[in-house]
């Protein structure tokens, strides 16, 4: 059996963070662990608040896995502040380890502050070089960009000026470009990937982020290609939505478990 490991923050609502993280894997077969950063209080309509981790015990939580469990491949997600980044990067470098699938998580679907802003150049620094992938949405990709984002031509450069921090791949989400499809753009050893699908018309998109991310860690956990794995882990989120299901009064979860 495959392992996974993510490294990211709890969302007691479950739609999204450690939870959707674990559902995804558990649904692509594999073994699922996971080293808490941080404590939310959230759910489908709003973040009200954030408890993080001493730095100290993020590091005794990574080195209690990795101590004794190798995994195949390793999502982080939520990094909120720049000590538990260093202390991540740490222990990841400590390890040397390989397949890590990196997601941006800077704001929340429902528009709650996930990052320091002030993190982010340790963010970048301490982390990128390390990364597999990194799959950021437009947001985002124009936060670390520092560039405006409105069509292709944008996301493209984009994704070459995200890749200069030492990532080797870059996955831009193009889910708030078009009206009528979600278009992602993976830049990959110089050359651009395009995977488009048309868009689910569902407001219910709480943790698609973290859904993506460990999807595609999992693909990748199974020995898949970058770009292969990007187009699967699509594909399942693609259908997590399309399961319509409604939870919450918000912004509610995708079905992480549509195909069990």
């Amino acid at each position: 059996m495959k392992k996974v490991l993510s490294i990211a923050g709890s969302d007691p609502s479950g739609g999204a963070g450690i939870q959707a993280d674990i559902k995804t894997i558990t649904a692509h077969k594999h073994y699922a662990m996971a080293v808490i950063v941080s404590l939310t209080a959230q759910n489908t309509t709003a973040v009200s608040g954030v408890l993080n981790c001493s730095p100290e015990f993020v590091e005794t939580q990574i080195d209690s896995v990795l101590s004794d469990i190798t995994p195949d491949a390793i999502k982080l997600g939520m990094l909120s502040n720049a000590d538990i980044m260093r202390s991540v990067a740490k222990m990841l470098k400590k390890y040397n380890c390989t397949n890590i699938i990196l997601d941006p998580v800077m704001v929340a679907t429902t528009g709650g502050r996930l990052m320091d802003e002030s993190a982010l150049e340790v963010y970048t620094k301490e982390l990128f070089n390390l990364a597999s992938v990194v799959t950021p949405n437009l947001p985002e990709a124009s936060a670390l960009s520092g560039m405006e984002i409105n069509n292709m031509d944008d996301m493209k450069a984009a994704a070459i000026k995200i890749s200069n921090y030492g990532c080797k791949s870059v996955l831009i989400k193009g889910g708030h470009l078009r009206e009528d499809a979600a278009v992602d753009l993976l830049y990959e050893n110089g050359e651009f990937s395009q995977f488009c699908v048309p868009k689910v018309d569902t407001n219910n998109t709480h943790g698609t982020g973290c859904t993506l991310s460990s999807a595609i860690a999992c693909n990748i956990a199974s020995g898949l290609s970058i770009n292969q794995s990007v187009k699967n882990a699509k594909e399942y989120v693609t259908n997590a939505l399309k399961s319509g299901l409604v939870i919450g009064h918000g912004n509610g979860p995708i079905n992480h478990c549509w195909n069990l």
